[in-house]
């Protein structure tokens, strides 16, 4: 009887197995970037490689690392961390890349992920609908998502990303240029500078958060000139955080996270109207660990002695607002602070009067702002760190909350379009209302 259920048991596994097996019509290449798990129709992939020392092709779009001779057909390589805008380890030129190596209709070509994993065999009827959270990546991309041996895989839909052009249908993607033919390449007209500075606006973006916007596009402009010049016109995208961070030096205004010296903040109070309220109100949204704050509560003390001054000063920096209130200062700080200041056991701190003046609170900015109609909104520098809807929004919060001859004192290189009127220095910009 027992070795009859054993038997039994043995078949029913058997049959589960086989329906298991007929049930798997679809079999994928994983591989990993940036620390997620993808992968792609084996049908797509011609074999799996390692290489490195690509051939560098003059004027290709910033994703393409150049020609690779396989076996004696000369294929172009793709970086995918770059085409999706992803971190991408920087290598030495003689280091080897994971490959995968794909056929789409008559084109081959390669492309660059971190590390190749292996074959994964699946029913199609377990993949699911694409859904933005579940990768950082254009949807459009994604075939579908699976779950299998408890990994979650998205998988590209590399046919549609780099299907070549048809007469009949627009160009899907800039990839597909990057799959051409050498000589077509070569010949290409330098157009690759536009290219260049979206693929640079994009990573600024994923690195940093910066969003270039007609909010800065002056200043960017002008910096992708000097960084092409620089680059000597090749190599020029930005691969990771570090370059992110080169290439943004210069935009930052004067004294960021440190308090203003004297020059600067001559050149701020240029820039104040004249204000003969009793009361005056000043937002200071962004205002990080503080040093900006303190240095405009100084100065607003000695520009309007007179008056009542209230900051409210707000991020959405936890650790950074926490520790807004309670900076202390070494004793070789400008002379300009040094009657709103007191010596204590630990340094300087300031007065109770500049003190009373600031309200420091975690908040953010893009959620509802209960404030009190405004002279003065201070807030250099922060509105290129928000998404573009995001930046008209926070101005129009601006324009709404002002006086009618209030002031906003932006970036050092952030500058106000239509219904704003220039009312500061080249040194300070400032818009009031048009």
């Amino acid at each position: 009887m027992t070795a009859q259920l054993t038997e039994r048991e043995e078949e029913a596994a058997q049959a589960q197995a086989a329906r298991r097996a007929e049930k798997i019509d679809f079999k994928m290449i994983t591989f990993s970037l940036a620390g997620k798990e993808y992968g792609v129709d084996i049908m797509n992939v011609k074999e799996i490689a390692k290489a490195g020392r690509f051939t560098y092709v003059p004027n290709a779009l910033p994703f393409v690392r150049g020609v690779y001779n396989l076996r004696g057909d000369i294929i172009s390589i793709v970086d995918l961390r770059i085409f999706f805008h992803l971190p991408a380890e920087r290598k030495a030129e003689d280091a080897l890349e994971s490959l995968i190596i794909l056929k789409i209709e008559d084109h081959v070509f390669g492309v660059i992920v971190d590390a190749i994993d292996k074959v994964v065999g699946i029913s199609s009827n377990s993949i699911q609908p694409p859904h933005p959270i579940f990768g950082d990546i254009n949807v459009k991309y994604i075939k579908g998502i699976v779950e299998n041996a408890g990994k979650l895989y998205i998988i590209l839909d590399v046919e549609k990303i780099f299907a070549p052009e048809r007469e009949d249908e627009p160009m899907e993607h800039e990839a597909v240029a990057a799959a051409a033919p050498v000589e077509e390449a070569s010949a290409a007209e330098p157009t690759g500078g536009d290219v260049s500075a979206s693929f640079i606006k994009e990573t600024l973006a994923a690195f940093r958060g910066y969003h270039v916007s007609a909010v800065n596009d002056a200043w960017f402009q002008r910096r992708f000139a000097d960084w092409k010049v620089a680059r000597k016109g090749s190599d020029i995208q930005l691969r990771e955080a570090s370059e992110a961070d080169e290439f943004l030096e210069g935009f930052w205004s004067p004294h960021s996270g440190a308090l203003w010296e004297e020059a600067y903040l001559e050149e701020v109070a240029k820039a104040l109207p004249p204000i003969e309220a009793k009361s005056i109100n000043v937002w200071n949204p962004g205002c990080g660990k503080g040093y900006e704050t303190w240095s405009f509560a100084c100065l607003m003390r000695k520009r309007y002695p007179e008056a009542r001054i209230k900051i409210w000063a707000n991020d959405s920096d936890l650790l950074a607002i926490s520790m807004a209130p309670n900076l202390m200062f070494p004793e070789n700080i400008p002379d300009f602070y040094l009657p709103f200041t007191a010596k204590g056991k630990n340094g300087l701190s300031f007065v109770q009067q500049i003190r009373d003046s600031v309200f420091f609170e975690f908040h953010d900015v893009l959620n509802t702002n209960p404030l009190p109609p405004l002279d003065i909104v201070l807030c250099r520098d922060m509105l290129s760190f928000l998404s573009p809807i995001d930046q008209k929004r926070l101005l129009s919060d601006f324009y709404d909350k002002l006086k009618p001859e209030g002031l906003v004192v932006c970036g050092a290189n952030e500058r106000f379009g239509e219904g704003w009127v220039m009312a500061g220095t080249e040194a300070v910009p400032a818009f009031r209302k048009g």
